[in-house]
């Protein structure tokens, strides 16, 4: 990635891309209200599906919070409508097809599986406080606890 990747107190990049469902969601939209903003390499595959089902389980106390949550990754809206179907997902899905957002967040990164180097997003979770800085930021997430971690440190800005 070219310029700097955002760190923690940094200003969120802005995010304006179309969702699941039909229609654009801005970060704007949320002004003066926390947002978990969760990149996830493809949808349908275990580790994301596992990580959009964390989040839509754990919704209701996001939003006791008052905490929003949203899932990015380069799949089609179509793909996330299929996802979501499937998944009875309650998170909104955000389609970063030319990789934009991805790379201001610096999630769009080299990976390499089986030997091989490819490009792709590095599973990452940004908590954007109220203002629209970067509270906290984790990269290379594991999904396991992540979800409840996540959740645990909304609940404190």
């Amino acid at each position: 990635m070219t310029g700097n990747i955002p760190q923690e107190g940094d200003m969120a990049p802005a995010v304006d891309l179309p969702r699941d469902g039909g229609g654009n969601l801005t970060l704007e939209e949320f002004a003066g209200k926390p947002v978990v903003l969760f990149f996830y390499p493809r949808d349908d595959t275990s580790g994301c599906t596992k990580e959009a089902v964390g989040f839509t389980e754990m919704a209701g106390a996001f939003d006791e919070a008052g905490v929003a949550v949203i899932g990015v990754s380069k799949d089609s809206i179509t793909s996330h409508d299929k996802f979501r179907d499937k998944h009875a997902l309650g998170v909104p899905l955000l389609s970063d097809e030319n990789g934009d957002v991805c790379e201001r967040y610096g999630v769009w990164k080299e990976k390499s599986m089986y030997g091989k180097t490819f490009m792709g997003i590095e599973r990452s979770t940004f908590l954007i406080d109220s203002e629209g800085k970067i509270a906290k930021a984790w990269r290379k997430v594991k999904v396991p606890g992540h979800v409840e971690a996540v959740l645990e440190a909304a609940k404190v800005l």
